[in-house]
């Protein structure tokens, strides 16, 4: 009779995995996950070896989640005999918080059991977490807590590594504070999948377009000699692929001692080890014996490649848009402060709104805490005075309670001092981190309580000065990136900014249309950045969610729009034509949707008409770069 078998799922972080994640790595991770085995009435899993366990009862507590994985019509007995072949494979002291841990023992006993895998979200998480710049340098961090030293080796730096690892994460205070706690109980699955029967060997290859198979034994001192460059190659391209089961990379081991391991080798003609065999969807490519790293590396980069063809766009000649710098436009002019200071002190003694209570601390705040630490820290272009150090967290702090309670209470028409104010601090690296640490915290956040404030003046004379300010701050976030990150990465803020973008693209006012070009220019050079890295440097599919596709169709919209409209200024032009030709160089939703919005929008002809009579200004654009530049990317890119 056949026995169901389940996969008991937990998530170690307890929930905060998913609240925390796009805070610590900038993508979203739902949980740590920890996995065991449920058949025949016993509960199945492995860390200080393999533990057995009455289900539910094991230290974890509560599963967070019961799934069927399949039926086996392996008997008890044969699944006991399987057990304890496998206890001298996986051991307390071969445990590896990512390449050898629970996840992959489940997923060895599913295919043992019923021929299936245990899903992908769990199996290929670190390929989602290490390609992260928190995962890439919390990897060395991980490594040394699991490195079984050699004797009179010394103790592994374990706290600076953890250090930088935090110090690479959008916020570092939470991330320190959450590697101390969880340092000794996380776990997420290996890059590198370890293969002890066929059915768990045919479910890799059925769910990973790209596999490399290394056939191996622990008696083969060949096999030492390369595993170590099998390992780097493992971590190197899962971490560059990025992407998951059901399109991915995978590098599996098989030792022929282990389980049925000598069942594959021998379904692949495998008799002597080290071997390596190359699958592409599914089928073999080629194969390598013997210990030859650079072969070895060679041959992974032609799989890889054939796999993963780069993006087609990395074949067009754009060298006017190579000419174009990626940093941001920043506005950096120091206004008298005084003059800022005096103005908004009038506006809060005109109010008469019973809002502000305090008014006097905040008047004397601003006065004699905030307006002399900034002009302290950005002095005059007539002083001599060199800029001093940065604003304290606490003077920080006072100014984001003082921007909160000002928002509340004066219209938009007279708070537009105090955004300048942010405008010209952002620049200084104390104060960017303070506000992308306020976003991530989710309290206090000033870019958030002034952005807001924008979004409601939007249409509205009088907020024009307001808007203005705010886009020029926008823009000037962009010289941090933690900062940038929150603003494009974030989906609750980008929604607010881009809200706000796409309103100002369109503004009948040039400084307020300036300001707008200039921060769509920002935006979309940080995103060809990162798209640019993952061309250099990953191999697999260009993923992106439904909602990042949206959001790219809504930015381009707009530019485009906004081109259409443009005819006086050959600055904004430019802007929006760099601007847009970064969101399509690399875009990894070309053609699933950005390229039929530039044929129903007519983009080439829009770029075109810049060149003629009418188009910007009497004569069109006069710019002999900025013509080259809309040629190239009307020919080329639309």
């Amino acid at each position: 009779m056949p026995t169901t078998v389940q996969l008991y799922v937990y998530d170690l972080s307890n929930g905060l995995a998913r609240q925390l994640s796009r805070q610590l790595t900038g993508r979203q991770i739902d949980g740590i996950w920890h996995t065991s085995i449920v058949a025949y009435g016993k509960e199945i899993f492995y860390g200080q070896g393999i533990s057995i366990t009455r289900p539910g009862q094991s230290h974890h507590g509560k599963p967070l989640q019961i799934l069927d994985v399949g039926e086996t019509a392996i008997d008890e007995d044969t699944f006991d005999e399987y057990l304890n072949e496998m206890r001298q494979h996986y051991t307390a002291d071969k445990y590896h918080l990512l390449d050898f841990n629970c996840n992959s023992f489940t997923n060895d006993c599913v295919g043992f059991l019923t021929g299936n895998s245990i899903p992908s979200w769990i199996k290929d998480l670190p390929s989602d977490f290490l390609s992260t710049p928190f995962g890439t340098a919390l990897r060395p961090t991980i490594d040394a807590m699991f490195r079984r030293p050699a004797a009179g080796d010394p103790a592994p730096p374990i706290p600076q590594a953890t250090a930088a690892a935090a110090a690479a994460s959008p916020n570092p205070a939470l991330a320190s504070s959450l590697l101390q706690a969880s340092a000794s109980t996380s776990t997420t699955t290996a890059p590198i999948h370890m293969c002890t029967n066929p059915p768990s060997f045919h479910n890799v290859l059925k769910t990973h377009r790209a596999v490399v198979a290394f056939f191996t034994s622990q008696t083969c001192g060949p096999c030492r000699m390369i595993e170590p460059a099998f390992e780097r190659l493992a971590h190197q391209k899962t971490q560059a692929a990025g992407v998951g089961g059901g399109g991915g990379v995978a590098f599996v081991k098989v030792d022929l001692g282990a389980g049925m391991g000598n069942a594959v080798a021998a379904e692949y003609g495998v008799r002597v080890t080290p071997t390596f065999i190359f699958f592409r969807d599914g089928s073999k490519t080629s194969e390598m014996k013997g210990v030859n790293a650079p072969e070895l590396e060679s041959q992974v980069n032609v799989l890889l490649w054939e796999t993963y063809p780069p993006h087609p766009h990395t074949q067009k000649s754009l060298p006017a848009l190579d000419l174009v710098s990626t940093d941001p436009i920043l506005f950096t002019q120091v206004p008298d402060l005084d003059t800022v200071s005096n103005k908004l002190l009038s506006f809060i003694d005109a109010t008469t709104n019973s809002a502000l209570p305090a008014s006097s601390n905040i008047k004397q705040t601003l006065a004699t805490v905030l307006i002399p630490a900034l002009k302290a820290r950005f002095p005059s272009a007539s002083s001599k005075s060199k800029p001093g150090p940065s604003p304290s967290s606490a003077v920080l702090t006072q100014w984001a309670d003082v921007t909160r309670s000002l928002a509340t209470t004066l219209p938009a028409a007279q708070l537009f001092p105090l955004v300048d104010l942010w405008r010209l601090a952002v620049l200084d690296a104390a104060v960017s981190a303070f506000c992308a640490a306020a976003a991530g915290s989710g309290a206090g956040d000033p870019m958030q309580t002034l952005l807001v404030k924008g979004l409601a003046t939007l249409g509205e004379p009088a907020g024009r000065s307001y808007v203005l300010t705010l886009l020029r701050l926008l823009a000037n976030a962009f010289a941090a990136p933690a900062l940038a990150r929150g603003l494009v990465s974030g989906v609750g803020k980008r929604k607010g900014v881009t809200a706000l973008l796409v309103a100002s693209l369109l503004h009948a006012d040039a400084p307020v249309r300036t300001a707008a070009a200039s921060l769509a220019f920002n935006i979309a050079a940080y995103v060809q950045k990162e798209r640019l890295e993952a061309v250099r440097n990953r191999y697999g599919p260009f993923a992106t969610s439904e909602e990042d596709g949206d959001w790219e169709v809504e930015v381009v919209s707009a530019v485009l729009e906004a081109l259409r409209n443009e005819t006086q200024s050959e600055d904004i032009i430019h802007r929006l034509t760099a601007c847009l030709a970064f969101f399509l160089r690399f875009s990894p939703v070309h053609d699933s949707h950005v390229g039929p919005l530039l044929d129903v929008l007519q983009a080439k002809d829009t770029l075109k008409a810049k060149l003629a009579k009418g188009g910007c200004g009497e004569e069109g654009v006069k710019s002999v770069a900025l013509r080259k530049l809309i040629t190239q990317v009307a020919d080329n890119l639309c």
